[in-house]
């Protein structure tokens, strides 16, 4: 079913489409164990039990490190953390404040600036200083809370990308144990899940999972045959105690423009039923497991990098300012630069535009977006041929 995005979650059009194909992180040496721990064995079926069950995660602070190298250009360093370039390269710290489910703090901190996203029982808030931005969510009552706000963001924990990676698990995936690590002081074991599919740019994702709780402490996504990792989300420091209650306290600043979204009801901003977001999205996909192809309309990628809606390539910007009021004209050099390194490409399928990474390969074709990490190969394939 095709996914609407807010205009202000727009930022998180990138990180929804690789999160689909399985591939998102990487560059950023997150400090890894001197020496490898001791811990009673355990089989590949044994531990994707334990993870797969979503084990209630303990009560812990910690601070967490999401880093991102996909080949691609340099890119200008514009926006903040929820900017185009900011999401697909480089690298973000998260600070985590941890009760339950229903009660938890992520800070990512900036220069001069902090993003929070809170959730304290019914309700959660997403806060953006810099752009004195506040959006409220009303959350409806059991698991389905967590489920819809999470369409909204990307994975907010190592334990909600390595459950977003599990279900690749099947017959399309060879599992096995790597040798214990140690991750932010615990040690771990390490499952591996690896494509057998060729046509998967995925080599293989790494899953360390700690040894007394089976909490995932972090995930890697390496490359066909890179030793470095291109992307990696996990903690750096870890500390399983209660934190203070007063993280989940929140107040929407003096001056600030606080949107609401109930996500409790059936409607929002006035739209109800499923029609009208069907008819608003354009999402696709094609494939499944490691072969997953997203499609969306090109207007929606160049409104991720604040480009207003006209879907041509190469068509210059309205100079107004983007959703995360980052101003066209430097939108437009983001844009550039990616277009800069793509290459024309035909065939039986029509013709486009092809911007391939070690991990994920990109197809602009009649005002349409195809991608995945997959050969391109796969995404001539999905040229319509994608499924709603």
């Amino acid at each position: 079913m095709p996914v609407k995005l807010s205009r202000r979650a727009r930022w998180a059009v990138p990180a929804v489409a690789v999160t689909a194909t399985a591939a998102v992180v990487a560059g950023l040496q997150i400090p890894a164990a001197q020496a490898t721990p001791n811990l009673p064995a355990r089989t590949p079926a044994q531990l994707l039990a334990e993870i797969s069950t979503d084990a209630a995660l303990p009560p812990l602070t910690g601070t967490m490190v999401e880093a991102t190298s996909l080949g691609l250009p340099q890119l200008p360093q514009i926006g903040g953390a929820t900017s185009v370039s900011s999401l697909i390269t480089g690298s973000h710290t998260i600070k985590i404040y941890y009760q339950s489910d229903k009660q938890f703090r992520l800070a990512i901190p900036q220069p001069e600036s902090e993003i929070d996203v809170i959730r304290n029982g019914s309700t959660a808030w997403l806060w953006n200083s810099t752009e004195n931005s506040v959006t409220k969510f009303e959350l409806p009552a059991g698991k389905a809370a967590s489920g819809q706000a999470q369409k909204k963001l990307p994975p907010l924990t190592p334990q909600q990308a390595a459950n977003d990676v599990l279900k690749a698990v099947g017959k399309t995936t060879v599992v096995s144990i790597e040798a214990n690590v140690m991750v932010a002081g615990e040690p771990c074991y390490q499952l591996v899940l690896a494509p057998k599919d060729d046509r998967s740019l995925i080599g293989k994702v790494t899953i360390a999972i700690d040894g007394k709780y089976g909490v995932p402490l972090r995930v890697q996504v390496f490359a066909k045959k890179a030793a470095s990792p291109a992307f990696q989300f996990g903690y750096t420091a870890l500390q399983f105690v209660a934190p203070a209650s007063a993280n989940y306290d929140f107040t929407p600043p003096s001056g600030a423009s606080v949107t609401v979204e109930n996500l409790a009801g059936s409607s929002h901003d006035g739209k109800s039923g499923k029609g009208a977001q069907s008819a608003d999205s354009g999402f696709g996909v094609y494939g499944k497991s490691w072969l997953s192809v997203v499609e969306l309309p090109q207007s929606d990628l160049m409104k991720g990098f604040g480009l207003g809606s006209k879907s041509a390539v190469g068509t210059s910007s309205n100079g107004d300012s983007g959703p995360n009021g980052v101003m066209g004209k430097d939108s437009q050099a983001i844009f550039s630069t990616l277009l800069g390194s793509a290459k024309p490409v035909h065939g039986s399928w029509g013709s486009g535009t092809l911007l391939t990474t070690s991990l994920f390969s990109m197809l602009m074709t009649n005002g349409e977006v195809y991608i995945g990490a997959v050969e391109p190969s796969v995404l001539y394939a999905a040229v319509g041929h994608t499924s709603s």
